[in-house]
């Protein structure tokens, strides 16, 4: 292929090529050419000119196939149009030349054609430069027609088409030739010669302008005819046609100049209308040449006629586009209305006819009314459709007021107005729905009087109208919840009132039924009593119904109707009625057998009818006999209609389906396309075949459902069921069945036999498919025989859609027996008749039967199996003769390739060549055999998969023929094909996306975005969304290149290059109705989004904010937007040139608000795309400065007003789903940018700014019409503005804060006082989100005053807080205050509800009836949810209020005797009865404690995996709160149970979540239970102190744990439970503290190591609970615990002893320490008792410690000898004498010290000399001295080597300032005789640092830093030892005289205020070194 790729066709490689290469090799060359030629300079092309276009010429004899014909066309057009054009004339007069041949046969003809495709492409390129040539053209091409066969005459139209083009009005001579030869194409018997000749003449209106004035009548007659007998695409290409000229008739502006001659009349809208309307209503036969059968009003319109016409209205709105169809809708409408109207009685003449044209008026309506009109042109159409219903009404009502009853019934008038009422009111109720809550204005404005209106035409006298209105009220209450439930009262009242209509009894239960069936849309519910309400009509309606004949079959279905609907309620109401449901089904059916026969017996057929009304809703008797039952019905002699088109696509494979007819696909006309799949004789589905759809979840979205006439859907039902009961019975009992079956084929004839032949094969197929699927078994031999006889006769059927069927149920039964000789078999069958029969119903049906067995069955186990199927399917792929053969086979191919798999592999090359092959050379004609070859070409890929990125020859030559092959289906002018070449080129994609070319696959799916079919748009959006997942940046930049290369204006080019693919793809989903299209441009979106908002990001904000700001409703911004001002006001002026210029600026014209939820719902998106990236987009001084440094930066927050407006615009919308979206939006924003300051204004916060708005935004969601679900989200908002601080102001918070006031007052009453409109859980959900938000202010308020109260280091801080308004903490807790009274109650009285809501289900009887105080108790089950939601926070807030009240004061508003003022039982289990006891507020609190203890216990031991982060952190809060004080911590000290109960839980909390957050909040409440304990155990022994102080001490008894023995017993000791909740944390954060993982208890030295922030908090709390649990044991316990206690505190010290940059100790280590010195000061180690054994134990630690320093291996050194020095210290310290002075111990620790002071490190030595001045220091001689006595003179030794020397640095410094520290406390504590001596060392150290005035001038920092620090010490020791002072400076007069220098020398730098800043620091520096070793 690469030989293929140059300018000149390479004729030496093409020669070495066989025939099906050369094809492809010319194919591969013009496809280079094409791009080649546009990339080349004009003289290179010149150059090489003359031999290019020989070559090209040349090929025209070759017979090019139809894709190679196109593309050399193309190339000549090309070529002439970049080079020369003289020799062009010659190229044309060579293909007239070959036009004009008289040669016929078929080979020559593909030369014939090539020439008429090139003559067109020149002419479309070249246009008028070829001057006058084409009158001789377009005569020899118009001549040629005549002669020509149907390729031929496809191919000269679409030339036809394309010379028009490329000369325009140039072409005028030859108009009316070419329209009288493409007038006489439109009614050919080809399809594809029609369509064709469409395009001729779309083409034509351009410029023709006799087509649009004097020939429209004619032309529209042509386009009626045309429709008789079409096809889907012709019907599609004509109404196009017919559309577009009549909308040119209406606007075009004649021109003036030699036209005008002509004196054209312009034509009226009416006119167009009328014309139109003809069509619809007679057909083809026009005007005045009705035959006399029309006259006689017996012939009817033709369907394709029908559905032609439809669509043709459809085409011609859309053509005059949206605005002019607001301004002429009126007209428009009651036109169309009057084409089902009583003044054409033709369309309506029968019910079949009726329900087909009211089905071609809705689609007219809900196509240009629901594609065009945005959401404010919709609501003025609801208006126009009220007008026409009450119109009609009216007519009705004169009709109806008549006093003679038969007059009434039989009253045309009535029968007129049904049809036209049904239309208007399914519209109505479909724009409703779709509307949603923006309609509600509409329902509120009583001028309109919509409801009025539709429960007005509840009572008409035809069952249509009363159920299209029933339906209409369904709607309505799905689109606006808050009418459902008074609609629901309005029509039970009146079904209540008039009874005694049967009108009324239909008409309202119609309309209870439909509204009932909405309550599953609406989340809300309704309340809970209508159920209660509806069963007791029902019931009445039932038991009135034999009181009086006239009603008794409306009340009977009336009452059954009602049952049904209920049922749809679920169990939660079902439940509660059942009892009488099952006793009114008992009555109905007769009681035994006997009563069975005297029925039959009896009764007349009206009670027969009745009877039978009542049992339609049960179904009982033997299951063999329904089957003989069944078995009847489906061959009763009385069935007529043949059903194939229902009764069998369920029971073919969806796949195989695509052979059969376009029809069965899905398209954008299926609505209406479905009735041309039935005969003319049957109608199609509408509701009043069955009522009782009324009130089914609609399958199709927003549409009516559509039940099939009886006689259809028994047969359906009874096919389905026959196929379940037979496979139900015994095995035995079917061959009777069967053989019955196949006896009733057999004794029918003709169209009759084929219609039992279609009913048999269908049930029997639902059979097989049964037991296939349900693994079962078929039965005896026979059953076999019987079976594979009834299905063989359907193969060879003539019906295409049995022979499908039949094909199935022939692979199903092979899959059912399962046995591979009887498959063989079946197979062999398949081979045999395919190969003799030459007719196409045997070759196709048995070859799809190979597909099925192959589908079902894999690869039919032999590969001499599957070679035998591909060499028959290779033979009948070829057959030319039938492309119905061809297409089938292909198909059968196909699933071949799929099932085989690997197998396949073999097969790929010859298969692939002959796919090729015949793409390009199967006619463009055949659409269908295309479109196998493309599924064929789909699962050849699929089988190659990722071996297609290889690069060895044959993958690359099978990839090249691939690409090739997608090539050809691209440029096939068939749709689907198109689809296929996309899926295809996806499929590569996926497997090999290096060498799919993405430039040209994203143009093809940018040109095919907005394509008229709904399989190809959906093709090109499953392409896209795969390709964005991978690269959306690529994509998108490449639809914006070629849509800016682009001109055309109408393409979705137009919409790419203003707003990128990603506002092309919004407008999409805005106009898309298609559910799955919808999804995936969504998802496409999604994708986009995610990997390129961050990039994009203004475009991405812009698209959204464009989206929400082009709202229906833009009033609602106006209260704070003060962008409108500059916007101007743009008024509704109709002219073209403003809206054209509006448009412009804003390409989203009136979004649908689901498209504006979905930009909502993008910018949360964006939001927290931006997280993930820099912190920039959080940050405003950042993003400003890097905005600077890079203009093309962009960042979230320099948007923020934008986002802050776009969540404005909607939250404040009409539609409710819209402000769910906005407050969400608004949540996000307050969440994410609380905390961003503002750089201009210190202390203040950007978000300030914006407090208008958000009050603004949150105020219209506490009306009292909101839903609660809105107000709901709304409190959310509210709690988290008010908690985020972002106002510090109290009274700018009032604003907010208010709101929550008022929802506050409004919930009070419980669960009584909320609306009635919707089920009561809505009322629990929106009191709980109130109480929820209530609980978050206050858990705020309340930390922000704990914060505010720690004390302030500083004045600054303290002004800033001032300034700040400090007030604000307390305030906020003030604002709270003011309502707490109520709202403790309110919270105790929810955690009640939930509390009760949570128990077991065994408890359920104990529960209280009436329900809690916030929920009911039949809707329990939808509370539980809500309580779920929100609980925690309200513990939370309970457990404060709890704390902060003290547990001591009852709360003043209430009565101390209960819990909660509503109507809650006063504690859990105890009815109310009791309310006589009053209890003490010791009970209270014990219940309230125990209420929030055991709701915390019951969450954190069984924890769900949804349990939200929030929940468990809030519960963990709550217990920490509630042992924050007293009362409740003897309530857990005391009860040794509870706190062992308590910490297990919180170990598994530990245990199964991994956030250290919540891991560390459950260690708080640990170390709160072993404090609580302590108090407990401390409280014990004081009391019995007190009480025993007389007697003696020996005797009192032990407290604490471990008790005289020291036991502690695993499950009961709270010390042992605390202990392994510590071991896990620990042991976690450190395995080597395991030894069982370390192998060795021993000490191993290890390199210690640092753990995360995370890991070093959870460390440390863990050591804190550790040392504190000594104190909760008796002596003997602890010395049970002491080993472990101390193994942990010292191994954690060893683990991570990290040496840390200036001697700093890591936190793990301080609290390790502190840990340490906790233990050690233990009074157990001096309690009696335990001393001794603590003595040794504590011995053992401190040789551990200091075994951790003896180098075991060359480790040693990692270890930080600070650290290990400091423990030394801290046991020197912290013990008792005994325990560190037996003297082994005492030396080792002294040799630690020498070793240390030897260490170089400035830093150590520093520390060193810090832990010796505490241990010098130590008041008992027995521990300090021998310190002192072995390293006080190396000390000595030191300064004087550093005073040798001076220091050179500040560390130097240090360590001297810190040695002569500890020889001054020497000197303190040396006995009197030696302290003389000391100081006489210590003096002429300090003096010799001292400088003179000259020398301190120039001195370093250093020296003048220790001449301050010398002179200060010696001020200090001169007067306390001024003996010893006096007589050493006496003796030395150096000393002497440097000192008196020294300071005269300072007296004067004081005098010139030196400043001596350097050394006021330096105190700074030692206390903070204290600090750090604070816990010596």
């Amino acid at each position: 292929m690469e030989l293929a790729h140059s300018l000149l066709l390479n004729e030496e490689a093409y020669n070495q090529l066989g025939e099906v290469q050369k094809a492809e090799f010319i194919f591969e060359w013009l496809r280079y050419l094409e791009k080649l030629l546009l990339a080349t300079s004009r003289n290179d092309v010149r150059e090489k000119q003359k031999t290019l276009v020989e070559q090209l010429l040349s090929l025209l004899n070759n017979s090019p196939g139809p894709p190679t014909r196109k593309l050399l066309a193309k190339n000549l057009a090309i070529l002439y149009s970049i080079g020369d054009t003289f020799s062009v004339y010659e190229a044309i007069d060579k293909c007239n030349d070959l036009i004009r041949s008289k040669d016929d046969s078929p080979s020559y003809l593909p030369t014939k054609l090539a020439a008429v495709v090139c003559l067109g492409s020149l002419y479309k390129k070249l246009g008028r430069i070829l001057g006058n040539t084409f009158t001789d053209t377009v005569g020899n091409i118009l001549k040629a027609v005549k002669s020509a066969e149907s390729q031929g005459r496809y191919e000269i139209m679409l030339s036809l088409q394309n010379i028009l083009n490329g000369l325009g009005a140039a072409a005028a001579p030859c108009h009316r030739d070419v329209y009288k030869a493409a007038r006489s194409c439109l009614t050919d018997r080809s399809m594809a010669v029609r369509c064709a000749a469409a395009k001729c003449l779309l083409e034509l209106q351009n410029e023709a302008i006799f087509m649009w004035s004097t020939d429209l009548d004619s032309v529209a007659t042509l386009c009626f005819k045309s429709f008789e007998g079409s096809n889907y695409d012709v019907r599609i290409s004509v109404s196009k046609l017919l559309g577009t000229i009549l909308a040119k008739a209406i606007t075009s502006k004649h021109p003036g100049t030699a036209a005008s001659r002509q004196s054209i009349r312009r034509v009226s809208l009416e006119e167009v209308l009328e014309l139109l309307g003809t069509g619809f209503l007679r057909g083809s036969s026009g005007f005045l040449r009705a035959s006399g059968d029309m006259l006689k009003g017996t012939s009817s319109v033709s369907r394709d006629v029908r559905v032609g016409v439809t669509q043709a209205y459809v085409v011609f709105v859309s053509t005059l586009g949206g605005a002019w169809l607001e301004k002429n809708f009126a007209a428009f409408l009651s036109h169309i209305l009057s084409l089902v109207s009583q003044s054409h009685p033709k369309a309506t003449q029968t019910q079949i006819d009726a329900i087909c044209c009211r089905r071609c008026v809705s689609f007219i309506l809900r196509t240009t009314i629901g594609g065009l009109l945005g959401e404010k042109a919709q609501l003025a159409v609801v208006k126009d459709i009220c007008q026409a219903i009450w119109k009609l009404k009216k007519v009705m009502d004169a009709v109806m007021s008549d006093g003679n009853l038969e007059t009434r019934v039989g009253s045309t008038d009535v029968a007129a107005s049904q049809h036209m009422l049904v239309c208007a009111l399914q519209e109505l109720g479909n724009l409703i729905h779709n509307l949603g809550t923006t309609a509600a204005p509409l329902l509120q404005d009583s001028s309109t009087g919509l409801l009025d209106s539709i429960l007005s035409v509840t009572l008409h006298p035809s069952i249509s109208v009363r159920l299209a209105a029933a339906w209409c009220l369904h709607c309505i209450a799905v689109a606006l919840p808050s009418y459902l439930t008074p609609l629901l009262d309005r029509c039970l009242e009146r079904l209540t009132g008039h009874k005694s209509s049967p009108e009324a009894v239909t008409g309202f239960s119609f309309a209870v039924a439909a509204l009932l069936g909405a309550v599953k849309h609406c989340p809300l519910g309704i309340p809970h009593g209508k159920g209660k309400i509806i069963m007791t009509l029902a019931e009445d309606l039932l038991c009135s119904a034999a009181q009086n004949s006239r009603l008794s079959a409306q009340r009977t279905q009336a009452g059954w109707l009602l049952i049904a609907a209920l049922m749809t309620l679920g169990p939660a109401v079902v439940s509660h009625h059942l009892a009488r449901v099952l006793l009114l089904w008992k009555c109905v059916f007769p009681a035994s057998p006997k009563d069975l026969e005297t029925e039959k017996s009896r009764g007349d057929s009206f009670t027969w009818q009745v009877t039978l009304e009542g049992r339609a809703g049960a179904l009982c008797g033997n299951l063999c006999a329904i089957l003989k039952e069944l078995a009847a019905d489906l061959t009763a002699p009385d069935i007529q209609v043949s059903a194939s088109t229902f009764l069998l696509p369920p029971l073919c494979h969806q796949d195989d389906l695509l052979i059969l007819s376009p029809l069965l696909q899905e398209t954008d006309h299926r609505f209406i396309e479905e009735q041309l799949l039935l005969g003319n004789g049957v109608a199609c589905g509408s509701l009043e075949y069955d009522p009782y759809l009324i009130y089914e979840k609609d399958v199709e979205g927003d549409s009516v459902p559509k039940p099939l006439p009886p006689a259809l859907s028994v047969i359906s039902s009874a096919a389905k069921l026959f196929g379940v009961v037979c496979a139900h019975v015994g095995e035995t009992q079917r061959l009777p069945i069967l053989e019955q079956l196949l006896d009733s084929i057999k004794h029918t004839k003709g169209a009759r036999q084929q219609v039992v032949q279609l009913h048999v094969v269908s049930s029997v197929s639902s059979f097989l498919k049964y037991v296939a699927l349900s693994k079962g078994c078929l039965g005896p031999e026979e059953l076999k025989r019987f079976a594979l006889t009834l299905v063989t006769g359907a193969l060879e059927s003539t019906n295409p859609l049995l022979r499908c069927a039949a094909a199935e149920a022939w692979a199903r039964l092979a899959q059912v027996l399962d046995d591979g000789a009887f498959t063989a078999g079946l197979a062999q069958v398949s081979f045999d008749k395919l190969k003799s029969a030459r007719d196409v119903v045997t070759r196709t049906g048995h070859s799809l039967a190979l597909g099925s067995l192959h589908r079902y069955l894999g690869g039919i186990s032999s590969s001499q199996h599957l070679n035998s199927c591909i060499g028959i399917l290779y033979t009948l792929a070829q057959d030319s003769t039938s492309p119905d053969v061809q297409t089938w086979a292909l198909h059968s191919l196909s699933l071949i390739i799929d099932s085989a798999g690997p197998l396949y592999y073999v097969h790929v090359e010859p298969t692939l060549s002959l796919i090729i092959m015949l793409l390009l050379n199967v006619p463009p004609t055949h659409a269908e055999v295309h479109q196998s070859l493309g599924r064929c070409l789909n699962a050849l890929i699929t089988t190659l998969g990722p071996e297609l990125q290889g690069n060895s020859t044959s993958i690359s030559t099978l990839r090249a023929s691939c690409l090739l092959g997608c090539a050809v289906m691209q440029d096939n002018p068939d749709c689907l094909v198109q689809a296929q070449a996309i899926s295809c080129l996806q499929q590569l994609h996926m497997f090999a996306p290096r060498h799919v070319n993405l430039s040209s696959l994203v143009s093809c799916l940018c040109v095919n975005l907005y394509s008229p079919y709904l399989l190809l748009r959906r093709a090109v959006l499953a392409c896209l969304r795969q390709l964005v997942q991978r690269e959306a940046a690529e994509v998108s930049e490449h639809a914006v290149m070629l849509a800016k290369d682009s001109r055309e204006e109408l393409t979705p080019d137009a919409d790419i290059r203003e707003v990128g693919l990603e506002g092309a793809l919004l407008i999409l989903l805005d106009k898309e109705t298609d559910e799955r299209l919808c999804h995936d441009i969504k998802e496409t979106l999604n994708y986009m989004l995610t990997s390129m908002a961050v990039e994009k990001l203004s475009l991405w904000l812009k698209l959204c904010k464009d989206v929400l700001a082009a709202s229906a409703d833009c009033t609602a911004i106006t209260c704070v937007d003060t962008m409108q001002e500059e916007e101007g006001d743009k008024g509704d002026d109709a002219s073209v040139l403003t809206t054209r210029h509006d448009e412009k600026s804003h390409p989203f014209t009136n979004p649908r608000w689901a498209t504006r939820v979905f930009a909502a719902e993008c910018v949360c998106r964006i939001i927290n795309q931006c997280e993930n990236a820099t912190s920039a987009h959080f940050d405003i001084a950042l993003a400003q400065e890097m905005k600077k440094k890079d203009s093309r930066n962009d960042f979230l927050v320099l948007h923020l007003a934008d986002l802050i407006r776009m969540a404005f615009m909607a939250a404040t919308d009409h539609s409710d789903q819209l402000r769910l979206s906005g407050l969400e939006m608004l949540l996000v924003v307050i969440r994410r940018f609380a905390t961003v300051p503002e750089p201009e204004f210190p202390g203040h916060v950007i978000l300030e700014q914006y407090q208008a708005n958000v009050g603004a935004a949150l105020r219209p969601a506490f009306t009292s019409e909101t839903p609660p679900d809105v107000t709901a989200k709304a409190c959310q908002v509210c709690s988290a503005w008010i908690a985020s601080g972002v106002v510090s102001d109290l009274n700018d918070l009032r604003r907010v804060h208010q709101l929550l006031v008022s929802s506050l007052t409004k919930i009070q009453a419980g669960k009584e006082a909320l609306s009635h409109l919707y089920n009561e859980s809505a009322s629990t959900m929106e009191i709980l989100a109130v109480l929820k938000a209530w609980a978050e202010v206050y858990i705020i308020a309340v930390q922000r005053h704990k914060n505010h109260r720690q004390p302030l280091k500083t004045t600054s801080c303290l002004e800033d807080s001032i300034r700040n308004g400090s007030c604000s903490s307390d305030g906020l807790l003030d604002l709270v205050y003011a309502d707490l009274g109520t709202l403790s109650r309110l919270w105790l009285a929810a955690l009640q509800d939930f509390a009760l809501l949570t128990l077991p289900s065994e408890f359920a009887s104990q529960l209280p009836a009436e329900g809690g105080a916030f929920y009911t108790a039949e809707t329990s089950e939808n509370a539980k949810l809500q309580y779920y939601n929100s609980w925690a926070l309200i513990l939370h807030a309970t457990a404060l209020w709890l704390t902060s009240t003290g547990f001591v004061v009852a709360d003043p508003d209430e009565g101390a005797s209960d819990l909660s003022r509503p109507v809650t039982p006063t504690s859990m289990c105890q009815g109310s009865s009791s309310g006589a006891t009053i209890k003490s507020p010791e009970d209270v609190y014990t219940d309230r404690f125990h209420l929030i203890l055991g709701i915390s216990v019951e969450f954190l031991c069984s924890l769900r995996s949804d349990a939200t982060m929030e929940s468990i952190t809030a519960c963990l809060h709550a217990l920490q709160a509630l042992l924050d004080v007293p009362w409740p911590r003897s309530k857990i000290g005391s009860d040794q149970d509870l706190g062992i109960e308590l910490l297990n839980v919180l170990h598994r909390v530990i245990l199964t979540r991994e956030s250290p957050s919540i891991q560390l909040a459950s260690l708080e409440v640990v170390r709160q239970i072993i404090c609580a304990a302590q108090e407990h155990v401390k409280e014990k022994r004081r009391s019995a102190e007190v009480d025993d102080g007389a007697a003696e001490k020996e005797t009192l008894p032990e407290f604490g744990e471990g008790k005289d023995t020291g036991g502690l017993v695993p499950g009961k000791s709270l010390v042992f439970a605390t202990l392994e909740l510590c071991v896990c944390i620990l042991v976690r954060q450190l395995p080597e503290l395991n030894p069982k993982l370390t192998g060795s208890p021993g000490v191993k030295a290890r390199k210690p190591q640092m753990l995360s922030e995370d890991g070093s908090r959870l460390v440390s709390a863990a050591l804190v609970i550790l040392s504190e649990l000594p104190a909760v044991c008796s002596p003997e316990g602890s010395i049970s615990i002491l080993p472990t206690i101390l193994y942990l505190t010292i191994g954690v010290l060893r683990e991570t002893a990290v040496k840390l940059p200036g001697g700093q100790l890591s936190s793990t280590v301080a609290a390790s320490l502190q840990a340490l010195k906790g233990i050690l000061s233990s009074p157990m180690a001096r309690a009696e008792k335990s001393h001794t054994a603590w003595t040794d134990l504590l011995r053992s630690a401190l040789t551990t410690v200091l075994d951790c320093w003896d180098p075991v291996d060359e480790t040693h050194q990692e270890l930080d000898e600070v650290s290990l020095l400091t423990a030394i210290t801290v046991f020197i310290l912290s013990t008792s004498p005994e325990v560190t002075t037996i003297p082994c111990l005492q030396k080792r620790c002294i040799d630690k010290f020498k070793a240390t002071l030897e260490i170089k490190d400035p830093m150590v030595q520093i520390k060193t000399y810090q832990l010796l001045h505490s241990i010098f220091q130590y008041p008992n001689p027995a521990v300090s001295y021998p310190y002192i006595y072995s390293l006080a003179s190396c000390i000595m030794e030191k300064l004087q080597e550093i005073d040798k020397r001076k220091p050179e640095n500040t560390a130097e410094l240090q360590i001297f300032q810190e040695g002569i520290k500890v020889l001054e406390t020497l000197v303190t504590v040396a006995e009197e005789h030696h302290r003389s001596q000391l100081v006489a060392c210590l003096l002429p150290i300090l003096i010799s640092f001292l400088l003179d005035e000259n020398a301190l001038g120039s001195a370093t920092s250093i020296m003048r830093n220790l001449h301050d620090f010398a002179l200060q010490n010696l001020m200090q020791i001169g007067p306390q030892y001024s003996s010893v002072f006096k007589s050493l400076v006496a003796s030395s007069p150096a000393l002497k005289a440097r000192l008196e220098a020294a300071i005269k020398g300072n007296q004067e730098s004081v005098k010139v205020k030196i400043p001596t800043s350097k050394y006021t620091k330096n105190p700074g520096k030692n206390s903070s070194i204290q600090l750090k070793t604070s816990f010596l």
